[in-house]
């Protein structure tokens, strides 16, 4: 049988395809560079992470986290990693992406035998993401944020200080919901400056008062009785300005209010118990 010539070119056409695509297909793969976290066994990636942690690379612990917990979704290493993970990205200055995975965490596993660290961790993203971290390291006022972050972290360390008391992380837990009680006493004593600077004395000492009921041990309770003094006295109700008065002599006789300095009045947080240093 004879194969006309027309046959025999579009024969060699197609053989000259495929050599040049498999040729291609063949310097694509060569080329192309293998991710070790791919194919690195579960122990030695999880390694890879917590060696990563230890020498600062957030970085490369987040994604040797990430990988493991999407090659490997059961096991005690994923469990682990997922808290190593938020405290990855906690690191990496990442607080909204620490609080989803840490939150993810805790719904997940309520009852893991590290829980208590889980919720200090989210305690402790809180706070910065309420602000911590601009203060310590940048000096902005945390007080002038927004407080919603700031309550939530209050209230995660709350949870770790009244269900785990016995836990190494409470003492510090404790700690910074004193510094939290202070910060969100402070912002409200700033609202009640500003109602008392444009002399809306109702609600400066509405304010004021609110400050001493909620926040009954905090440093800001004198500047709050003076607030409420301040208030009386321009509203014409000297009784309440009078009994503010000697309850503001009693507790804190040596107030600037008395020495004709208030209220022209530089807002100073004073901090009862400093934050521990965190590595």
């Amino acid at each position: 049988m004879r194969v006309s010539p027309a046959f025999r070119f579009v024969l060699r056409t197609v053989l000259l395809v495929l050599v040049v695509a498999l040729a291609g297909c063949s310097l694509f793969h060569h080329g192309k560079k293998d991710d070790p976290l791919d194919t690195l066994p579960v122990a030695e990636l999880y390694q890879r992470g917590v060696d990563a942690l230890d020498i600062g690379n957030n970085d490369l612990a987040t994604r040797s986290f990430e990988r493991l917990i999407s090659r490997f979704p059961f096991g005690p290493y994923t469990e682990q990693s997922q808290l190593n993970l938020a405290y990855a990205q906690f690191k990496a200055n990442k607080p909204d992406d620490a609080y989803s995975t840490i939150n993810r965490f805790i719904k997940t596993y309520p009852t893991h035998r590290h829980i208590d660290y889980a919720y200090y961790l989210r305690g402790l993203i809180n706070f910065d993401r309420s602000g911590g971290f601009l203060e310590r390291y940048v000096g902005e006022n945390m007080t002038k944020r927004d407080q919603a972050n700031m309550h939530q972290s209050f209230d995660d360390f709350g949870a770790l200080v009244s269900r785990y008391p016995q836990s190494r992380y409470t003492a510090d837990g404790r700690q910074h919901m004193i510094y939290l009680r202070n910060m969100m006493a402070q912002s409200e004593l700033n609202i009640a400056l500003f109602y008392l600077k444009r002399n809306a004395y109702v609600a400066a000492s509405n304010r004021a008062k609110s400050i001493i009921e909620t926040y009954p041990q905090t440093p800001q309770v004198g500047d709050a009785l003076a607030v409420m003094v301040e208030s009386y006295r321009k509203l014409g109700q000297d009784k309440l300005a009078d009994d503010s008065e000697r309850v503001l002599k009693l507790n804190y006789p040596d107030h600037p209010y008395f020495k004709g300095h208030w209220p022209k009045y530089r807002s100073n947080l004073r901090k009862l118990i400093p934050l521990s240093n965190r590595g």
